[in-house]
Parts: structure tokens; sequence; C-alpha cells
């Protein structure tokens, strides 16, 4: 399965941490293999989302100044080889090896930041006409059984022949989020989903609580819909427009609901945020089982 990962953004609202380390690399926690807490970036907690839900192969869309994220994802022999009188230390860098192993990466690069959107076209060429998944990099979506809803999500899409399947949750002030309207359409792998009617970025007077995560599965007809909508606005293209511009087609458009026992969605695009994040990754990493590595 292919799946694009998104990490070019500034991080503007978390200077000047960010001017020497982009968000993307802030430390969260996990429960690492010898039952410990162990912090990784949120990338790596991201990268491991995806594959746990079957992506082999991923196309990580960067900004111009991130190569301390592409040497993270490299594997490293003689860093290994320079620690190996303390071989507890290095078994959470051998999982990443093993992960590495068995995903295929591809960078490309966003040279100005020009929107979510923008960002996503990049992967064009590399996608090709392949479905794939999305995830921003900069949050976590953290599940009791690690990969489920990507998975399901994909699934969903497949199965309708949908352009679009969102992840969205329940908010209390949806005015600061991208808002779906729809109605209940069934389950996928327990989760229930929405037949999407609508939807708008950051809304004055959201028509539901229905707020979308940046985690989607798409048909390669999304980047039909990303140029249509780049020749409209070309300042800052934004994946909202795009999908909209879909369902005004009548594509297929659905949205499975994270609900409260489905998992959390924990993002570090604010201070305020990140130190919550960092709280529940902490308070999750004392109870959650290790993980386990997908064979």
């Amino acid at each position: 399965m292919r799946a694009v990962v998104t990490m070019a953004g500034e991080g503007t609202r978390m200077l000047p941490a960010t001017r020497g380390m982009r968000k993307e690399m802030l430390p969260l926690f996990y429960r690492g293999r010898q039952g410990n807490a162990t912090l990784a970036p949120v990338c790596h907690h991201v990268v491991r989302t995806l594959h746990d839900a079957g992506v082999d192969d991923l196309v990580v869309i960067v900004g111009p100044d991130q190569d301390a994220a592409v040497r993270y994802f490299q594997p490293d022999d003689a860093f290994i080889q320079r620690h190996l009188h303390h071989p507890e230390r290095l078994i959470e860098t051998l999982a990443l090896h093993h992960l590495l192993s068995e995903v295929k990466f591809h960078w490309v690069t966003q040279r100005s930041p020009r929107g979510f959107g923008d960002a996503l076209l990049r992967a064009r060429a590399t996608i090709g006409k392949h479905p794939f998944l999305l995830h921003a990099a900069d949050a976590v979506l953290w599940e009791p059984v690690p990969g489920r809803l990507p998975r399901a999500m994909e699934e969903l899409r497949r199965r309708e022949g949908a352009a679009v399947v969102l992840l969205v949750r329940h908010v209390a002030e949806p005015r600061n989020y991208g808002v779906v309207e729809g109605s209940f359409a069934g389950r996928i792998d327990g989760a229930r989903f929405l037949r999407v009617t609508g939807m708008e970025e950051k809304p004055e007077r959201p028509r539901s609580s229905w707020a979308a995560t940046a985690v989607y599965a798409f048909s390669p007809i999304i980047f039909e819909a990303l140029e249509s909508e780049a020749r409209r606005r070309p300042a800052e293209l934004e994946v909202t427009s795009a999908i909209s511009h879909l369902i005004a087609k009548g594509e297929k458009v659905f949205a499975v609901i994270l609900g409260p026992g489905d998992g959390q969605w924990l993002s570090v695009g604010s201070p305020e945020g990140y130190l919550r994040a960092v709280k529940r990754t902490y308070a999750l990493a004392q109870r959650t089982p290790p993980p386990r590595t997908r064979g």
C-alpha cells in the first residue's frame, strides 16, 4: 500500500523552537519494547502508524531545509557498531532499522509553503494512478490497535469506489477546523462512518461538529481536483477545497468517525497542543502494551 506524509510546513506557531528544528521532529512518548517510556519524533509515530496499516511505499513531502528528517529515516550501521557495547540502548533504534527495511521512502521537496494541498500535489508524479493514504506529520493518531483505522479507511474507499475517505472526530468548537456534513451510513471494522455531503474550512457558522483530522484515503482523482482548484486559488491550495470540488461533481466521499473507544488524535501544531500531546502520550506509554513489529 502507498501513502504520503507531509512535513513541509514552517511551524510558525511554534517559533522560535521550530527555527532550528521542524515541529515534526519534536519528541512524543510511546512504550518501548522493554516496557519503558520512550521518546521518538512525531514523524516516527506517523510512519509507524502507516506501517502498521500495511504501508510499504511512502512519499514524504519535505521543505528545502529538512536534512535532519531525511537522515533520521536512513539506516546508520556505523552508529550501531559504535554503540554495541550498550546493546540495551539500541533496542528501539534496531526496531526503527527493521521498519525502514520494510518501507520504501521517496523524498519530494516543496520549495515554498503554498498550503497542504500544494504539498500533496507534489506527490503526484510518484504516486501515479494508485490509491493512497495521506497523513500529516504534525499530529499522532494513537490507537489501541495500531493502524486499524487507516486500514479500515482504505478498505471502505475500495469497497464503495469512493474518491475520498476522511477521518473525523466530534469537537466542541468546530469553527477552528475543516467541518464535514453528512449522515450515518454504516460501520467498517466496528467504526461508524458518514456519507459526506459537504465540507468547509473553518466556517463562521458550522453545520456540524464533525472536524476532519489530517488522515485520508484517496483515489488518484484527488490530484485532478487539486489541479483544478490550483487554477482558481494560486496563492494557497487546501485539500478541503479539492474535496468540496469532488463532492460538487458527485463523487463518493465518506468519513470514518474516530470514536471514544477507537483512539485519540494528538496535534503538535501549537505550544498548548504539544504540551497536551506530551502529557497524554507519557500517560499512554505507562499503560499501553509494548508495540509489536508487523511481520
